[in-house]
């Protein structure tokens, strides 16, 4: 695994805009409203050959009332504990403040090399004004400007000089993301499986502005867990910053490889909800279905359960072969079991079936339920393969393609569910001329 950097500071010095550029992205949200960033947000870089990971920071505020700083904050210390060197950002245009003073006061605790780095310095007055940061007790100081990419080279060439190696060598992992709509429980779902405080979770709508990667490596499982902003309906997506984040959580569902629907039961499997299982599976993308917050509904009777998942069933009409589990986040209880449904809908996804077992198995069932005659045509399929895709795509070589109508793929593509086990996993079928 690669070194970890962090970068720490107070609210709206350009930490996010400097991140950016370092992993040459647009990933972390920049916008002129403080506390845009709220939990860790991690990518990659390198330099001179070393690859490094960065972790942009929420602004540590000290002694704010406000509840998103005062979690702001404790997300900070955490960065600073995971990581091997930190870089302190501070902003030329203010100067030093009070609240820089603390934040170096806490960072000359610190036994990890911290870079003290002077944001939008962009001229030689501002490299001047500079020299008074000498005042936090940090010693050298390093003038960047996060916009334009000034002075960023010397500060890395130094950086790279003090990070531990590390092995380099990871394994592509996959990539789960845990979507919904705004405040279902997606961020504290994650907070419960990797055992700390790793997102920030408030009971407003909206705290999770960016999608958010964290390795799991639990239990014999390894893969990344994504956090993701909750999806609001476009009418609701008022506030730039709103849009940008359900834009990146769009982003999240497209680079998955299997979305965990979480959403609350109080309020059921709603037409944004839905909107979202489809985004998923026009994505081809395995999907498991969380009903959170079970243990809130009232008035359970035996077949409860039962009558609710006929509900979404019905609603995700003719795509039925997902998984749903009934969990509650904050009483822990079934998640791990959702996390062991993912992995197999995971590998399920993956799966590749021999052509001969392929047409060993279904050729014989289509002999005996051949596709009806159209326009006095008759269909013969003589061979079927699965095509080398990343998630489940078959080729049924035929005579007459195109008379072949969407009722007998669907009777194909539940023959292939009843025999190969594709739950949870959209699979595509085409029919090909032989």
């Amino acid at each position: 695994m690669s070194a970890i950097v962090a970068i720490v500071g107070r609210p709206n010095v350009g930490k996010s805009t400097f991140f950016n550029r370092l992993i040459q992205r647009r990933e972390a949200i920049v916008d002129a409203v403080s506390g845009v960033t709220r939990d860790r947000h991690y990518g990659k870089s390198d330099w001179n050959g070393k690859e490094f990971s960065l972790i942009d920071t929420g602004g540590y505020a000290v002694g704010s009332e406000d509840i998103f700083e005062k979690e702001i904050d404790r997300q900070v210390e955490l960065a600073i504990d995971e990581a091997d060197a930190i870089i302190f950002m501070v902003d030329v245009e203010t100067g030093v403040t009070a609240m820089d003073e603390e934040v170096s006061k806490l960072l000359r605790r610190v036994k990890k090399p911290v870079f003290l780095v002077i944001n939008k310095v962009d001229n030689a007055k501002r490299e001047a004004d500079a020299v008074e940061f000498y005042a936090l007790g940090l010693g050298e100081y390093y003038t960047v400007s996060s916009v334009n990419g000034g002075g960023t080279g010397e500060l890395l060439d130094e950086l790279v000089k003090v990070l531990p190696e590390k092995d380099t060598e990871e394994v592509e992992l996959p990539r789960f993301a845990v979507v919904g709509r705004p405040n279902a429980g997606k961020s504290s779902f994650i907070n419960a499986l990797i055992g700390e405080d790793r997102y920030i979770v408030t009971d407003i709508a909206g705290t999770t502005r960016d999608s958010i990667d964290t390795k799991y490596n639990r239990f014999g499982f390894e893969f990344n867990l994504v956090d993701t902003a909750g999806i609001r309906r476009k009418a609701k997506v008022k506030e730039d910053l709103e849009f940008y984040s359900v834009m990146r959580s769009v982003r999240a569902i497209e680079h998955s490889d299997v979305c965990i629907l979480l959403f609350d039961a109080t309020r059921g499997f709603d037409g944004q909800v839905e909107n979202i299982f489809w985004l998923a599976q026009r994505n081809n993308k395995g999907i498991v279905i969380l009903v959170n917050k079970w243990d809130l509904v009232v008035d359970k009777e035996t077949n409860t359960m039962k009558q609710y998942t006929e509900r979404i069933k019905q609603a995700m009409e003719p795509f039925v072969d997902v998984p749903i589990l009934f969990v509650s986040v904050l009483n822990k209880q079934r998640i791990y079991k959702a996390i062991e449904t993912a992995v197999e809908v995971y590998k399920n996804r993956s799966k590749k079936i021999k052509t001969r077992e392929l047409n060993d198995v279904l050729l014989p069932i289509i002999a005996n339920t051949p596709p009806p005659a159209y326009k006095d045509k008759y269909v013969k399929i003589k061979y079927i393969t699965q095509l080398p895709t990343h998630y489940p795509q078959f080729a049924f070589f035929c005579n007459l393609p195109q008379y072949v109508r969407d009722p007998y793929k669907r009777f194909l593509e539940n023959k292939l569910r009843e025999n190969f086990n594709f739950t949870g996993v959209p699979v595509t079928i085409y029919m090909r001329k032989k």
